[in-house]
Order: C-alpha cells, then sequence, then structure tokens
C-alpha cells in the first residue's frame, strides 16, 4: 500500500484540517463523497472547508448575485463539515477571510484548485505559515518553471490528473485518487455515486407545487427538462425543448406526460415566452430560486430528466432518475457516473456545441 502524502502520524494527532478548493455545484456532487469518506476514515478531525470564489470582484454590484450562491445552501446541511469558508467574493472580504483563516492555526491545509493551482499554493501556505500544506501541482513545463517559487511552499504535492489517462476516468475516479494519494482514503466505485439528502419541508414544497399544477393526479408521467448551462457551448434552444414536448407527445407512451421546465433566473422570461407562444399544455416553469434543495425535491419527483451537461445531469444520479444527457466530445469525464441510469447522447463533431444535438436524438435515444 502507498504511504499518504499526508503524514499518518501528523493525520492521527492533529484536530482540524482545511481543505480549499473553488467549486461549481457539479464539483461538489462528485467531491462529497470524497470529503463523506474522509470524515469517516478520520472522525477525530474537524473538517473545514474554504469555498473560493473565481469571480472574485471590485464590482459591488455583483456581490448580491455571487454571495448567493446555491451551493451554501447544500454545504449548511452537511454534517460532516464543520466550517464553511464563503465570504470571499470581493477583495476586501478575501482579505478578511485568510486572516480569519490564520488564527485557527490549521495543522494540515490541502489544496484542491484545479485552475491556477500555483495560486492555491501561495494562499495555502499564507493561511497556515507552519502547517503541512499540500496541493495540485501541474506536470513540469515553461508553466512549472514560472510558477516554481509558488509551488517551494508545498511539503507535498498531488497530479491533478490520474498517472494512467488511457483509461478514460470519470471525475469520481480522478478525486478518489486524489483522497487516495493524499490520506489513504479508499473509495470502492460505489461509494462514488453522487447522493443528497433532501430536508422534508422541500420534498413536501415540491409536492405541493406539482398539486398547483395540477400534476399529482396525472395518467402519464413527469418529464424535467433542463437546457440550460453556465456556457453557451453547454445550452440547448428553449424551441428545440418545445420541439421535443411536441414530438414525445405524439408518441403513445408520451401522450399523458406532463412536463416541468427548468430555467435559470435570468431565462425565465424567455422560457415563459415561448411557452406563451407554443401555447403547450400540461406543461409548467420551473425555477429554483429560493434554495438549492428546491431543485432535487423536485428531480426526485420525476419520472425521466433531459438535462444538458450541468448539475441538473449529475443530481439525477443523485436522486436515482433516469436521465438523458446531452453533451459535447470534449468532457468525457464529466458524464453522470450512474451508468444505469444514464443515457448520453453526444454532438457528433468534437468541435460542435450542444445545440447541435436534434431532438431525433432524443427521441432515438427514449425509443
Amino acid at each position: 500500500m502507498n504511504v499518504p502524502l499526508i503524514p499518518t502520524d501528523l493525520l492521527k494527532k492533529s484536530d482540524k484540517i482545511l481543505f480549499i478548493a473553488h467549486l461549481a455545484l457539479g464539483d461538489y456532487t462528485y467531491l462529497q463523497n470524497c470529503f463523506q469518506a474522509f470524515a469517516r476514515a478520520y472522525p477525530h478531525l474537524k473538517l473545514h472547508l474554504w469555498v473560493d470564489e473565481v469571480r472574485r470582484t471590485s464590482d459591488a454590484s455583483q456581490w448580491p448575485h455571487l454571495k448567493k450562491n446555491v451551493l451554501y445552501d447544500w454545504l449548511d446541511a452537511c454534517d460532516f463539515i464543520e466550517k464553511v469558508y464563503k465570504q470571499n467574493y470581493s477583495p476586501e472580504l478575501f482579505q478578511a477571510s485568510i486572516r480569519e483563516a490564520q488564527q485557527e492555526h490549521y495543522p494540515i491545509v490541502v489544496s484542491l484548485g484545479t485552475l491556477r493551482p500555483h495560486f492555491y499554493a501561495d494562499l495555502a501556505r499564507e493561511i497556515s505559515p507552519d502547517g503541512f500544506v499540500l496541493g495540485l501541482k501541474k506536470p513540469h513545463g515553461l508553466q512549472g518553471l514560472i510558477h516554481w517559487f509558488s509551488y517551494r511552499k508545498l511539503d507535498a504535492s498531488l497530479d491533478p490528473d490520474v498517472a494512467d489517462r488511457a483509461s478514460a476516468p470519470h471525475i469520481s475516479d480522478v478525486h478518489a485518487d486524489w483522497f487516495r494519494q493524499l490520506a489513504g482514503v479508499d473509495i470502492p466505485p460505489a461509494g462514488r455515486i453522487p447522493f443528497v439528502h433532501i430536508p422534508g419541508q422541500f420534498v413536501e414544497g415540491a409536492k405541493a407545487r406539482l398539486h398547483e399544477w395540477g400534476f399529482d393526479g396525472r395518467q402519464g408521467k413527469l418529464v424535467f427538462i433542463n437546457p440550460f448551462a453556465k456556457t453557451r457551448k453547454r445550452c440547448w434552444p428553449v424551441e428545440r425543448v418545445a420541439e421535443l414536448i411536441t414530438t414525445m407527445r405524439a408518441q403513445p407512451e408520451w401522450r399523458g406526460a406532463c412536463f416541468i421546465v427548468n430555467a435559470v433566473p435570468q431565462e425565465v422570461d424567455n422560457v415563459k415566452a415561448m411557452l406563451a407562444r407554443r401555447q403547450l399544455d400540461r406543461t409548467e416553469l420551473f425555477s429554483a430560486n429560493e434554495n438549492f434543495f428546491q431543485l432535487p425535491a423536485m428531480l426526485a419527483q420525476c419520472d425521466l430528466i433531459v438535462s444538458v451537461e450541468t448539475a441538473v445531469m449529475h443530481l439525477a444520479n443523485a436522486v436515482g432518475v433516469p436521465v438523458v444527457a446531452l453533451m459535447r466530445q470534449k468532457t468525457p469525464e464529466w458524464a453522470p457516473v450512474d451508468k444505469a441510469n444514464s443515457t448520453v447522447i453526444t454532438a457528433d463533431q468534437r468541435r460542435d456545441w450542444v445545440k447541435a444535438i436534434p431532438v431525433d436524438a432524443v427521441m432515438h435515444a427514449l425509443a
């Protein structure tokens, strides 16, 4: 068995550990399993998490949006994470968070920042001048030489990519490999399937919403469609959503189906206009605009989820609902991990965006 990068005696005698990461919902959907496995392996260690905001800005008009990151709702409900640093969206708050973290005198700091890993090596050492600091480190090359002084601050380092790229590892395999190397934590494949514990009030809230829509007494299946992602390359046109609903309704097995179309806040008006224009019956707009758990609670009520490559696609696996995932060819490591409950449709050409996927391809997958 390989010796962990963090000395075993240090893990045993320490009382807390800080992990640093920049996290979107999709990242945490898979890293959550690793943090839980680590907490179980070292129950005496208090696990603290620094969520860095890569969109940090001096523009005060953006702060309310950055402050209300739905990921924090999920993190606040995790019983194996004791403290979360989430006030990092402005330069002033970032410096205040550093000072707060320095007061903890962390014996171990682990940076899992894949973007600009040299920056997070510097940050980890600034937070813990005398502690054991481990971080991700890109292989040597010109960039490695440029950031040599930053990487020198690490007591141990980890290649962010697994050694065997030929095996086409899933992102959950990559994360599991990190935790095996850094602390000897073994996470078997079955332990890498995402999970989410949904508080009861949100389950009841989802059921109440379905009742308002008249969907609770439906004769057919309930289908959730999400065409939106953070980047345009991963989005599907809303008109394609309408076409899919119409085409599905023409098939006997979907004739009585009810549809929920998900929209991020900035696209709500766009989807409303499409639904009004197309006059689609038994079709409702949904947006989880109050709390993260509104989303998985609604997903869990559905019979099928159709989603582009974003958090909804991964959360489908977490709630155990079959998903049809619309993806580009460039990110196979981010496909849904639960193959038994997932069908992946990729655009034909490597350069293609998700919008290149036609409705016919989705119908073929459903057939």
